[in-house]
């Protein structure tokens, strides 16, 4: 009699539990990513920075640090990586950036995060750079996943012109679009807009990933005030940082007033570490920076928020990479992987939100045929450190393309756990160490295509509008 009833009761509360707004929480979350564009890792509040981000810092504190969260070099194969879940190496994207005149793109094979998402039934969105390939329209975001698209396919735009060598790049839904301000606030414009017009009965998927705080270092005069003290041009770029910051409070406050924030999972990152520092950008205790494959080039300044189901507070130290967000993400909206090709990323799920160990035995920093970097639980071997490519095109290597010769590359040995700054190379003494992250570099190195180029061909002219279609 007492367990008949003890079912009974239990049956009444599953069904009333089903009834009420808790029953949200096990739903579907929507996904907002927020990606800057070269961001030093220490420019940020949680990070000790005096630049302000009140909005980050608090975002931060709501959720979870991840203070060994690692990127690419550069921006292109970032979100390539985000887009995929599989290291850019697979797919030719490994070295350099998608140029303006480029003949190619992220691979149509490749499936794409969005695509997957929106099959499942989510409303997609982008704004801001895609700088995936623009040539040909089936390479444009809404060919690639997105229901709606906002901003610009290149880097390096002008933040008020939006031109980019003279182009215009400035699009919504694929077509020129010629709304007039600082690219960083009409973004926010267009995401708050999107929140706010969402039908809630539907998850949403909002990428947004802001060319702030890219060169050209432009920022309306008032972001400058607080930052008198500063030399250029890291004042125009803490002014940057500031309006960005801004910007990403009025999204999380958009979220806050369409009562969705409960179930949704932000995610920021930077795409790479910040070039210049010292002179623009600070990447604090690491070394070197963007184009470089030391931890100031790759780690970087990244959280994840999620009220209710990640613990404030959190610091998660275990190495993750922005390749774990493809089968992390659709493991939470309850998607099967449906990347057709092998996928890298592994479900950071357990290691954010429960403290349990990172899901990689090794973490492949990148493979290029200049060089490339591999990590093996607290020891890191870099190959030709500097093996990237900048926005300039100039490179920091021998020229892309020489091939090394495999297994007699100069390598260098890091214990990150003792030595997160790399100042001692102990490749001498542990030799042993050294051939056993050898091999498993060359093991990943060797499945990689070779790497797409654009040179910039003779005589090029931009065109009236960047990936105008016909």
């Amino acid at each position: 009699m007492k367990c008949s009833w003890i079912r009974e009761t239990a049956l009444v509360w599953a069904a009333l539990a089903m009834c009420t707004p808790a029953s949200a929480e096990s739903a579907r979350p929507n996904i907002v990513i927020i990606l800057a564009d070269d961001l030093g890792h220490a420019d940020v509040g949680f990070h000790g920075s005096t630049i302000k981000t009140p909005h980050l810092d608090s975002l931060a504190v709501s959720g979870a640090r991840l203070e060994q969260f690692y990127v690419q070099p550069l921006c292109s194969p970032t979100r390539a990586a985000l887009m995929t879940g599989r290291y850019p190496m697979r797919y030719g994207l490994q070295v350099g950036v998608v140029r303006p005149w480029a003949q190619y793109g992220l691979p149509l094979e490749e499936r794409t995060l969005a695509q997957a998402l929106k099959e499942a039934g989510y409303e997609t969105a982008i704004c801001g750079k895609w700088h995936l390939g623009h040539f040909r329209p089936d390479f444009l975001p809404t060919r690639r996943g997105f229901d709606h698209q906002y901003g610009h396919y290149n880097g390096a735009i002008d933040y008020f012109t939006h031109q980019r060598d003279g182009g215009h790049d400035w699009h919504r839904d694929d077509r020129a679009c010629y709304d007039k301000g600082y690219s960083t606030s009409l973004l926010a414009d267009e995401a708050v807009r999107l929140i706010r017009q969402h039908k809630v009965a539907k998850p949403l998927f909002l990428y947004l990933p802001f060319n702030a705080v890219h060169a050209p270092h432009q920022v309306p005069p008032q972001y400058l005030e607080p930052y008198a003290h500063l030399e250029e041009p890291r004042r125009t770029y803490a002014g940057m940082v500031a309006a960005m910051d801004e910007a990403i409070g009025r999204v999380v406050a958009a979220l806050d007033e369409k009562d969705m924030r409960r179930n949704t999972l932000i995610l920021f990152s930077s795409d790479n570490g910040g070039p210049a520092p010292g002179r623009v950008t600070s990447n604090g205790l690491y070394r070197a920076g963007k184009a470089t494959l030391y931890e100031g080039g790759v780690r970087a300044a990244a959280l994840a928020a999620w009220q209710g189901r990640i613990r404030p507070g959190t610091i998660v130290r275990e190495p993750l990479h922005m390749v774990d967000w493809y089968a992390t993400l659709l493991k939470l909206a309850g998607v099967p992987p449906t990347q057709r090709l092998p996928v890298d990323g592994q479900d950071a799920w357990p290691t954010i939100a429960e403290g349990k160990p990172s899901p990689h035995d090794e973490i492949l920093l990148n493979a290029s045929p200049s060089g490339g970097a591999i990590l093996v639980g607290p020891w890191k071997l870099v190959i030709r450190g500097q093996t990237a490519m900048d926005e300039d095109q100039k490179t920091t290597s021998r020229p892309l393309g020489t091939p090394a010769r495999p297994g007699r590359e100069p390598a260098e040995l890091f214990n990150l756990a003792e030595d997160p700054q790399e100042k001692r190379d102990l490749a001498a003494q542990h030799p042993a160490k050294v051939d056993e992250l050898r091999a498993r570099y060359a093991r990943l190195a060797a499945q990689a295509v070779p790497p797409r180029n654009a040179p910039r061909p003779p005589g090029f002219q931009s065109p009236e509008v960047w990936g105008a279609t016909p």
